[in-house]
C-alpha cells in the first residue's frame, strides 16, 4: 500500500527501543525523515542505523519529556535540522517498577513520577508540537496508551491510571484540533515483548515465594493463553504498521479513536 509519507518529518518519542524504534524504522521505510526524542544514550546510534539503512535523514535529540523547556527546544532543533513536523508518535512512558495488586502494595509516593512522565510528558509534547501543525493546517498525532488504561488493570495502578488519562486527553486534543485539519488518535497495545512488559513480570516475581516463582517466558505464555483470544504476542511491528497507516491519507477520516492492537484482549474482558 502506497502511504505517500516520503519526505515527511516524523517525531518519535521513546524511539531508541521497543515500539518507538519499530515505528521510527517503519516511518523511515516509507521515506520519512525521523527525529528520535529519547533520554536513552543509544538514540544516536539507532538514528544513524536508520539513516544508513533507508537513506533518509534521521536525527536523535536527547530530551526528557517531563522538562517543558527541553521539549520546546527539541521542536526547534527538529525543525532546524530536518524540517517542519508532520507527524508525532509519542511512546515515551514508564511503569512504577512495582507489582500493584493489591494497590496497597504501592505507596502514594510511588505515583508522582509515573504520572509526571506518562501524563505531563504527553501534555508537554502536545503543547510543543501543536502550534506548528495549527499554523500549517495539517498534521497527525498518535499517542501510545495501553489496554491497561481501559480495563483498570491492577498490575500497576499508576501506569493504568496514566494510560486512561492518555486516552482521554488525546480525545480532547482531537476535538480541539480537528478544525485545523489535524488528526489525533491513540493506540493501545496488549502483550508486547518490551523492557516495560518484562519489568511487570520482575515486580511480580520478586514478591513471590521461591516455590511459586516462574520465568518471564512461563509467566507471559500463561497470561497470553488465558487472556488473549488469538493466543499470541503482539509485536512492536504490529503497532508500527498501524502508526504509519494512521499517519497517512489512507486514514484521512480517522480521528479521536482508541485502537486496540491486543489480539482481542479487551474483547475478552
Amino acid at each position: 500500500m502506497e502511504l505517500n509519507l516520503s519526505g515527511h518529518v516524523a517525531v518519535v518519542t521513546g524511539g531508541a527501543s521497543g515500539i518507538g524504534r519499530a515505528t521510527a524504522e517503519a516511518f523511515a521505510a516509507e521515506g520519512s525523515n525521523i527525529a528520535i526524542w529519547d533520554i536513552n544514550e543509544d538514540a544516536a546510534s539507532v538514528a544513524a542505523e536508520i539513516a544508513e539503512r533507508d537513506g533518509t535523514q534521521s536525527i536523535a535529540i536527547s530530551v526528557d519529556v517531563t522538562d517543558e523547556s527541553a521539549v520546546r527546544d527539541a521542536v526547534e532543533q527538529t525543525v532546524d535540522k530536518i524540517g517542519a513536523i508532520n507527524h508525532l508518535f509519542h511512546s515515551a512512558a514508564i511503569g512504577s517498577g512495582k507489582f500493584g495488586f493489591p494497590f496497597t502494595n504501592l505507596e502514594p509516593r510511588d505515583w508522582p513520577k509515573v504520572l509526571d512522565v506518562n501524563i505531563l510528558g504527553m501534555v508537554n509534547v502536545a503543547h510543543a508540537v501543536a502550534p506548528g501543525m495549527v499554523e500549517r493546517k495539517a498534521g497527525t498525532m498518535l499517542f501510545i496508551a495501553s489496554v491497561a488504561g481501559q480495563i483498570g488493570s491492577p498490575t500497576d495502578p499508576p501506569y493504568s491510571a496514566a494510560k486512561a488519562a492518555n486516552i482521554n486527553f488525546a480525545q480532547c486534543i482531537a476535538k480541539d484540533l480537528a478544525q485545523h485539519g489535524i488528526r489525533v488518535n491513540t493506540v493501545c497495545p496488549g502483550m508486547v515483548k518490551t523492557p516495560l512488559n518484562e519489568s511487570v513480570w520482575k515486580a511480580w516475581h520478586d514478591q513471590q515465594p521461591d516455590d511459586q516463582r516462574i520465568s518471564y517466558e512461563e509467566w507471559a505464555d500463561d497470561k497470553i493463553r488465558n487472556v488473549i483470544p488469538l493466543r499470541r504476542w503482539q509485536s512492536p511491528e504490529d503497532i508500527a504498521n498501524m502508526a504509519v497507516f494512521l499517519a497517512s491519507d489512507k486514514a484521512a477520516n480517522i480521528t479521536g479513536q482508541t485502537i486496540n492492537i491486543d489480539g482481542g484482549f479487551v474483547m475478552h474482558w
